[in-house]
């Protein structure tokens, strides 16, 4: 009978890791650092255009839903958080990560980029691509060598089936599972 809790704690401990690591990362990227260290006169600087707020806040909402998405795949399928010190232990390739190999960074790009409409500041859209570009060389010279080594042939053959950043509209095929 202690089994059942033991792995309700651990799933508890795990979804509590998860969000902390949501609140120090991602929340960092797109709000606690720009907003508040970077450029903290943005804050009052709101769109005055309602059909730009409109975009912005579907935007906003769409990559913080993508981004939960994507972390409790990680905490519920592989086992892990998005940090890098606690991965998943098992290769995720379900929900987004069938369309895309790198969803949660689209997701976080996403809310920049809805920020970006929301606040129209060439400074917050020169700090956005900054971002992006550290996303895509950190995949490239951290994450995929990582991956490739942990996870081998599985994920070689993830890479030749799902895109690194552009979505595909077919999602990965269900009997190809890794």
């Amino acid at each position: 009978m202690t089994q059942p809790s033991t792995n309700k704690a651990s799933l508890v401990f795990l979804l509590l890791r998860v969000a902390i690591f949501t609140v120090v990362v991602p929340a960092s990227v797109t709000a606690w650092i720009p907003l508040y260290w970077l450029f903290p006169w943005l804050r009052g600087e709101v769109t005055p255009n309602r059909g730009l707020e409109v975009i912005a806040v579907v935007l906003i909402a769409a990559g913080a839903a993508g981004y939960a998405w994507c972390a409790l795949d990680f905490a519920f399928r592989g086992q892990g958080t998005p940090a890098p010190i606690e991965p998943p232990k098992m290769l995720v390739v379900q929900g987004l990560y069938r369309f895309v190999r790198n969803p949660m960074y689209i997701s976080v790009l996403t809310v920049l980029v809805g920020e970006c409409v929301l606040l129209k500041s060439p400074i917050f859209v020169e700090y956005a691509v900054l971002v992006a570009l550290g996303f895509h060389l950190f995949v490239l010279f951290y994450e995929e060598p990582v991956l490739r080594r942990k996870m081998g042939p599985a994920y070689e053959q993830y890479c030749r089936e799902v895109p690194r950043w552009i979505p595909r509209f077919a999602p990965r095929r269900a009997k190809n599972a890794l």
